[in-house]
């Protein structure tokens, strides 16, 4: 009986044995299955790590560094076509890292196309290559990295396969980078470089550069007010500065209204009657911008040293740009030699290669039609000014004119006409001594500045009928003055074609006359005897009509149009046979 309780107990032993060993399998499985969903967990975490470090690496690499801004020109000594012919679809082609930029077709080899890519650090090989439709004819590589930033340089490349080369203007600015050369808060004024700077442009110093006129210093700090260009109510503005041809710009501020710039830049001075045009934008994607404000300061107004707030402008300069009051914060400083400057002058002067043409617009040309009636005003009130002493209206006025009449024919040289120019100036000039006017558009600018919007609101209320109507008006006075001159020219052009044979040999007559009075009578009695017979008319022949003689001669000789009216018709109609056969009617004839 025991032998069999033991049995019984050592089979009881054995099971719970193997069940344990099952317990302890499954636990097992379980924690292997863990620590394999764990190093999967841990094998993830590190792939997504890397993935990560390789993104932010690749992301670190496209972060550009400073803007390249290209101005392609021209071209000269480009090779000939496969026909033999000039190269008439040739265009160029650029590439900078992963950018292209594509210009223009032409066949006169010169584009003047301007536009922006971006530098990065890695990659500062520019590729230019020149093709003429589909195909390649030459490519050429500028290394960047020799270039001196935040500076202008006019640039000939050859291309390396093929005859030619072309011109560049080449600008490397907006760098992100601190404690760069145009970065103000590493900027440190050094008194002996301004000493070496001011020396430079010294009156004793005139003659060594002429082309170096003087040198400008234009510190940007910021704006303030700006118009919101982003759906977020913000923008991300940088700002533009151009002399000329010159054009350097800041960095982009983005996600803001009130942008920080502090960049100081500096431009060589060629001419000192050129303007400096500051202009502020909205970078978009894509290489677009949008227009935020505009600023042009002419050189000869800059007060140097003076920190001071600018108001923008809109892109007509007119009134105020939108936003609340925008305003950029500048200071500039001006240093130029006054010699160097006045034979500048006299020199033609450089033309500005990036002009936008403008489109017509009814308010622009109402505008300029505007300005040219003002001139043309001022013209004949200078006329009737001096018709009126010619008419004694102002006794004491005619008295004294005729008397410097008299004065000027007897004692009066050539220098005489120099000297009645300088009376004017010394006269506009006590004017505006007296009145105290700084500038005489000032107050016009003020009073369409005000009612810039009162003018918007009436001209939107206009019917297109009115609208039409005044465009009507104005083409009509054009048109009547163009006719008058083109008539008045045609007619002068007839006095020596004879189209009007007696009045050519008037005219011929009157010309030997003149020829024979002028070689004995000197100038100054005849224009002593003119004056005397025009301020004497008006009391000797008080009821004689004033008149031109020579406008009195031309109004006789008919122009063009009047010669065709003119011209007799035959008895009878030319038929179209006729016409393509004239031998035929000659023959019949």
């Amino acid at each position: 009986m025991k032998k069999y309780s033991f049995n019984i107990n050592g089979s009881k032993c054995f099971a719970n044995q193997i069940a344990l060993m099952k317990k302890w399998r499954s636990k097992r499985q379980q924690w292997t299955e863990c620590l394999q969903s764990e190093l999967g967990d841990l094998y993830e975490h590190f792939q997504r790590n890397s993935k990560l470090a390789e993104s932010s690496k690749r992301l670190k690499s496209q972060i550009w560094s400073s803007v390249v801004t290209i101005l392609l020109v021209k071209a000269k000594g480009l090779p000939l076509a496969e026909d033999g012919n000039k190269l008439n679809d040739a265009h160029i082609k650029f590439r900078l890292g992963n950018e292209k930029y594509k210009s223009k077709s032409s066949w006169t080899e010169r584009w003047l196309e301007q536009f922006d890519l971006h530098l990065f650090e890695d990659d500062q090989q520019l590729e230019i290559s020149l093709w003429n439709r589909n195909t390649v004819y030459g490519k050429a590589t500028i290394d960047l990295s020799i270039f001196e930033r935040e500076n202008t340089h006019g640039i000939w490349k050859p291309f390396e396969d093929c005859p030619g080369e072309v011109f560049l203007m080449l600008t490397i600015s907006g760098t992100t980078a601190l404690e760069t050369i145009s970065d103000l808060k590493a900027f440190k004024e050094d008194p002996r470089e301004l000493k070496v700077m001011r020396d430079r442009y010294r009156w004793h110093r005139c003659l060594q550069n002429l082309r170096d006129v003087g040198h400008l210093t234009v510190k940007v700090f910021g704006a303030q007010g700006l118009a919101a260009a982003d759906i977020g109510g913000k923008s991300d503005p940088f700002c533009v500065l151009e002399l000329g041809n010159a054009r350097l710009q800041t960095q982009t501020e983005y996600k803001t209204l009130t942008p920080t710039w502090n960049k100081i830049f500096t431009f060589n001075v060629k001419d000192i009657t050129q303007v400096l045009e500051i202009t502020v934008y909205d970078e978009d994607r894509d290489h677009r911008v949008e227009f935020l404000g505009k600023l042009v300061i002419p050189l000869l107004r800059i007060k140097n040293g003076v920190k001071r707030w600018y108001t923008l402008k809109d892109k007509n300069l007119c009134s105020r740009a939108k936003g609340m009051s925008p305003q950029i914060l500048l200071e500039m400083n001006v240093v130029w030699n006054e010699i160097r400057a006045v034979c500048r002058v006299l020199q033609p002067k450089e033309e500005k290669l990036i002009q936008q043409e403008a489109k017509f617009k009814r308010q622009l040309f109402l505008r300029n039609v505007n300005r040219l009636k003002e001139i043309i005003m001022y013209i004949l009130d200078a006329a009737r000014y001096i018709q009126s002493c010619f008419e004694w209206e102002s006794p004491l006025r005619s008295l004294i004119a005729f008397t410097l009449w008299i004065v000027a024919c007897i004692y009066g040289n050539l220098e005489t006409i120099p000297l009645v120019i300088l009376m004017i100036i010394l006269k506009n000039w006590l004017i505006r001594l007296i009145t105290g006017q700084s500038d005489s558009t000032s107050s016009y600018d003020y009073e369409y500045d005000e009612d810039d919007d009162d003018d918007k609101e009436k001209e939107e209320k206009k019917s297109i009928k009115e609208r039409l109507q005044a465009i009507q008006e104005v083409s009509q006075t054009v048109q009547n003055t163009i006719g008058y001159l083109a008539s008045l020219g045609e007619s002068t052009k007839n006095t020596f074609n004879f189209s009007v044979p007696e009045l050519t040999w008037l005219a011929v007559v009157l010309l030997i006359g003149a020829i024979v009075v002028l070689h004995y009578i000197p100038i100054r009695f005849l224009l002593l005897f003119w004056g005397i017979m025009k301020f004497s008319r008006r009391i000797l022949r008080p009821n004689t009509i004033p008149n031109n003689e020579l406008l009195d001669f031309l109004s006789r000789v008919p122009d063009d149009e009047e010669i065709n009216q003119f011209r007799e018709l035959p008895p009878t109609a030319v038929t179209e046979t006729q016409r393509a056969n004239p031998k035929k009617k000659v023959k019949a004839s």
